[in-house]
């Protein structure tokens, strides 16, 4: 695992088993752990904070539903690798308190 540098989000690169790399958010999407700090087990990265597992080839969270981590294209080109950072959604007052309430 190591950092991927961008002016905007905290970005996590890790190199798989089968030679591939995944670049995926580096806060945990539960309570913004950082998971450059976490361990990678069992094909998953495991916050620090509150030990949430998600699966590092497909962000689904294996702890709780609710909680799936963003990944990111990575697009090999001229011998480098680039990554599609798409921009965060961002919502409105009432959807955040609405996601509040059912515990998100």
């Amino acid at each position: 695992m190591w950092p991927v540098p961008h002016p905007h989000r905290n970005l996590l690169a890790i190199a798989l088993p089968d030679g591939t790399v995944t670049v995926v958010d580096g806060d945990c999407p539960h309570r913004g752990g950082p998971l450059s700090a976490g361990t990678l087990r069992d094909g998953a990265i495991v916050c620090p904070w509150h030990w949430y597992a998600f699966d590092v080839t497909t962000g689904r969270c294996r702890t709780a539903r609710e909680a799936d981590l963003p990944r990111h294209r990575v697009i090999e080109r001229d011998d480098l690798l680039w990554v599609e950072v798409a921009a965060r959604r961002q919502e409105s007052w009432s959807q955040l308190l609405r996601r509040h309430a059912r515990g998100g």
